[in-house]
């Protein structure tokens, strides 16, 4: 049912990472039109593992108007440079799936192809060896290079590690200096009108009632609006994501501090370790299918490089979405919304593109079913990319140690991926799809990384000499060895 009265009150029930970062957002952007409210108990906890980004959390950050290093000292953040994944391919094997790009693209083909053919003439070439993200990281530099000077070739490509309680700390702040108004409570009841289904009001227990125009539910997997009150159905994903428990705990920092993600496969699962300032985040994704919450805390416990800091905390998922996300007068962000595991540390993006897209599409007079179906369906082809990029690390993959990746090796995979592999693997060519976050450059380090080598290459190719190709090859990384360098450490560019 649409709706004609104008939408001037917000209500945004829940903070953590998702409430504070759709507020400040909307306050930035919408603060002198719209009356924004934000709801949330010192009583309830939040999930808060989300400690690692991806780059578009950089040009968030600057669309707010943040001060990088003030945000990096306020969340003891670090930098990110791209994730190691190690065990993935087999044992003992590992890569990196590093930000920006590798080599020199040229018109109409990519770099990928020139090194897959200097690769069949029987050079031993690593394909990282191109990749200044990589260098950098494996060496501990870093420095923001907009470009790498006197080339045409840009340089690191960067996001970040951060405490997420802090940086939801650091927003509420931001957002409650641009107008919004927190309000401490739990809801008690929620007030639906009976004609029309949307959500009203919301009663807190010390009696308070929030009316809204809008709300946004960012209660986590809880969904106490989109799923408890509206019923909203969820798309599950566990037959391509076998993984539906995780356990975190902190550890002791070590230095000097990695400027990457590390992911380590295990025999049901993986664990992250992601370096911040003061500590280092740690955790381990894995199917109760194949291991007890026991074993997957032995595992994990003693894969730590530091002293554990807390009690080890399991926190269980299923991996899927929201039917959808925006339902009546009701938008989910965060993991109201859905749930993918941290792989490719997607979670704190997809907050930031929710709340993007709900600007993109905020009703004006009323609630338009247009603006509902727009929302959604931009959020489905969002999330079922990441969820297909995820899904190629369990599928290509050559171990069989275990009956989860003997599982994962065997299992039926979305059409989406399996045209995608063919292709790759048939002439090396590999394609970004509308609205897919992750770059072609992303997808060949992965499918490389993986095992899955071009049985071709593109035409273009065949236009250097094979003199020209190895020159092209050995002034590369020349070049980026150099550049890698010449780059100071990476605690160097921190805080002090």
């Amino acid at each position: 049912m649409q709706t004609q009265e104008p939408v001037q009150n917000l209500v945004i029930l829940g903070g953590g990472t998702a409430g504070w970062i759709t507020a400040s957002l909307m306050a930035k952007v919408l603060g002198k039109v719209i009356n924004i409210t934000l709801v949330e108990s010192d009583k309830i906890g939040t999930v808060g593992v989300g400690e690692a980004t991806i780059p578009p959390i950089i040009n968030f950050n600057q669309a707010l108007g943040l001060d990088e290093q003030a945000f990096l000292k306020a969340t003891k953040g670090t930098i990110k440079l791209g994730i190691q994944f190690e065990h993935w391919h087999k044992q003992g094997a590992s890569y990196m799936h590093a930000f920006g790009s590798i080599g020199k693209n040229f018109p109409f083909c990519d770099f990928h192809h020139f090194w897959r053919k200097h690769q069949l003439q029987g050079k031993d070439t690593n394909f990282w060896d191109f990749s200044l993200n990589y260098q950098a990281a494996i060496h501990n530099k870093f420095a923001p290079l907009a470009n790498i000077q006197g080339t045409n070739l840009p340089g690191l490509s960067y996001a970040y590690h951060f405490d997420a309680g802090l940086y939801a700390q650091y927003l509420r702040q931001y957002s409650e200096s641009k107008g919004v108004r927190r309000i401490e409570g739990t809801v008690k009841e929620v007030g639906v009108n009976a004609e029309s289904g949307h959500i009203e009001r919301l009663l807190l227990d010390d009696g308070q009632q929030i009316a809204g125009d809008l709300f946004v539910d960012c209660t986590g997997m809880s969904g106490l609006l989109i799923k408890k009150t509206l019923q909203t159905g969820y798309i599950d994903w566990s037959h391509w994501l076998p993984c539906d428990r995780a356990i975190a705990v902190p550890s002791s920092a070590q230095h000097p501090i990695a400027p990457y993600t590390r992911s380590i496969a295990h025999a049901a699962g993986w664990q992250w370790r992601i370096p911040l300032q003061h500590r280092t985040g740690n955790g381990l994704v894995f199917s109760s299918q194949h291991w007890s919450d026991a074993e997957a805390e032995a595992a994990l416990m003693n894969n730590l490089d530091g002293e554990p800091l807390a009690v080890p905390k399991v926190i269980p998922f299923t991996t899927g979405r929201r039917a959808q996300q925006w339902n009546k007068n009701v938008v989910s962000i965060g993991l109201s919304s859905g749930f993918l595991e941290p792989l490719e540390s997607t979670s704190i993006h997809l907050i930031q593109s929710a709340a993007t897209r709900l600007i993109k599409c905020f009703p004006h007079n009323g609630i338009k079913t247009a603006d509902i179906q727009a929302f959604n369906q931009q959020s489905i082809v969002e999330i079922e990319r990441i969820r297909d990029f995820i899904i190629l690390h369990y599928k290509a993959t050559e171990r069989d140690d275990s009956p989860f990746w003997r599982q994962c090796r065997e299992m039926e995979i979305p059409d989406t991926l399996a045209e995608k592999i063919e292709l790759f693997r048939a002439t090396g060519k590999v394609f970004r799809d509308f609205d897919d976050l992750f770059t072609e450059a992303a997808w060949q380090q992965v499918l490389i990384g993986q095992g899955i080598l071009p049985n071709d290459y593109h035409s273009i190719v065949d236009s250097l000499t094979e003199q020209q190709l190895q020159e092209l090859m050995d002034n590369l990384k020349t070049l980026i060895d150099g550049t890698v360098t010449a780059l100071p450490m990476h605690d160097n560019f921190l805080p002090k």
